[in-house]
């Protein structure tokens, strides 16, 4: 209790303090939200993703159709990329591949169709009317095509892929009869689909990168060694989000993780105090028009009296990382596996001295902090994911980072993971922002 009284405290006084500044300064430090973000960009990007990535990513696959099933409530993760998020009665998406090119049917409850053809995503939408069922008329739609290979949302290694449920399934195979033998896992799909990010998605996650690093760095500007707690940090950059109207970019209890001490995964921020000597780590990621994530860290030291440089030894250790991060940037490129971007960087952490680091190098980042995609894992772990064997493609995005862990003492280590965010080129990589180039040095003040 004590705990959250002193958030709310230093909340609120962080509040005050930006409503006291003079008028220009407050300018520059508020932001409305409506204004700044503008009108969300979602609907357009989302007609865009479905009429030019999809067909590919069908392709790609080896589907020729593809059924999502929505509904009220216990939705379908997919749904509103496709636009079943107001689904109320069952409803039946369906996108297809045949002679005539790529199309998008759906089969909806007669009180929902009106307002989802006015939305003018699908080709065509099938009033369908009450006490009939959506799902049978999109079956014999099905039949009457021949398809020769559905996809279906069952998923084994793939959750967004898996919202349809078990007697969702066996009614749909009852409907399809013998054509139910055609039905295969949307997997593959769902991957190729959703781990491609569209131009105009990567300059948006860009905005979100930049604010998400500019907010960290204010934060350490704030840090009084001796005061100020690893929890205060956190105070300060949930007020940073409820100025500019974003979103957690994943579990609110843990985001942002600050951390002055010991390696402590993925966790909350705690009320360990800042002392002269620590090293900080912020990990912090937002979500904006409450769809695209970032996935930005940035480190500090807190120099020790008499100190105005940053140490020898901690000056190895966060070149060491800084040179990780760069090499699995410089690896990545259309055709390259995750696992090999993984490697990149675990040459050099060896060279270095590094201790075991467990975490994998990167991961996909977009819709959420760990989003479908390769994984850059997996070159020295005691298990390799599947998808750190999956390709690289143009358009993809990534935060990933570059290790150097040391031991604390004989229990506990601290670990530098310089994390950025990238977009895979045709032609190799770029970062979203530009990198952390300097550990952040925090002054502490001699009595």
């Amino acid at each position: 209790m004590r705990n959250k009284l002193a958030l709310t405290i230093f909340s609120l006084f962080l509040l005050w303090s930006c409503n006291e500044q003079p008028q220009a300064e407050a300018t520059a430090t508020t932001a409305d939200p409506v204004a700044y973000w503008g009108e969300n960009p979602w609907p357009e990007i989302r007609k865009a993703r479905i009429n030019t990535l999809l067909p590919k990513a069908m392709q790609a696959a080896g589907v020729d159709c593809w059924i999502v099933v929505c509904r009220e409530n216990n939705n379908d993760p997919i749904a509103d990329h496709i636009g079943g998020e107001n689904a109320g009665g069952t409803a039946a998406f369906l996108f297809y591949l045949d002679a005539d090119g790529f199309h998008s049917k759906v089969y909806s409850p007669s009180g929902e169709s009106t307002a989802l053809a006015d939305l003018k995503i699908h080709d065509e939408v099938v009033p369908v009317a009450r006490g009939n069922s959506a799902l049978k008329e999109a079956a014999d739609f099905i039949k009457s095509k021949n398809f020769q290979a559905i996809a279906v949302n069952s998923s084994a290694t793939n959750s967004t892929a898996d919202g349809l449920s078990y007697t969702q399934r066996l009614e749909l195979e009852k409907l399809l009869g013998q054509t139910s033998e055609k039905l295969s896992s949307s997997t593959e799909l769902v991957y190729q689909w959703l781990s491609i990010k569209l131009p105009e998605e990567v300059a948006i996650m860009r905005k979100a990168a930049q604010l998400t690093a500019d907010w960290q760095i204010e934060a350490y500007q704030q840090v009084v060694p001796g005061v100020s707690t690893d929890a205060d940090i956190a105070a300060f950059l949930k007020v940073k989000m409820a100025e500019y109207g974003v979103k957690d970019g994943w579990a609110p209890d843990q985001n942002p993780n600050v951390n002055s001490g010991p390696d402590r995964g993925h966790s909350h921020a705690t009320d360990k105090v800042i002392m002269p000597g620590d090293v900080i780590q912020i990990d912090f990621g937002i979500k904006v028009y409450d769809r695209w994530v970032s996935d930005i860290q940035r480190f500090a030291y807190v120099l020790k009296p008499g100190e105005t440089e940053l140490p020898e030894q901690m000056k190895h250790y966060w070149e060491s990382a800084k040179a990780g991060n760069r090499a699995a940037l410089n690896a990545m490129a259309p055709g390259v596996k995750g696992i090999e971007v993984d490697r990149a960087q675990r040459v050099l952490m060896e060279k270095a001295g590094s201790e075991y680091v467990m975490w994998s190098t990167g991961h996909p980042v977009g819709y959420v902090a760990h989003d479908v995609g390769p994984n850059l894992g997996g070159s020295q772990a005691p298990s390799v994911r599947p998808a750190a064997q999956k390709e690289l493609q143009a358009g993809m995005t990534f935060a990933f980072d570059g290790f150097h862990a040391w031991k604390l003492d004989q229990e506990n280590l601290k670990t530098i993971s310089v994390e950025e965010m990238a977009v895979v080129t045709e032609n190799g990589a770029e970062y979203l922002i530009a990198p952390q180039e300097q550990m952040i040095l925090i002054t502490t003040k001699e009595d």
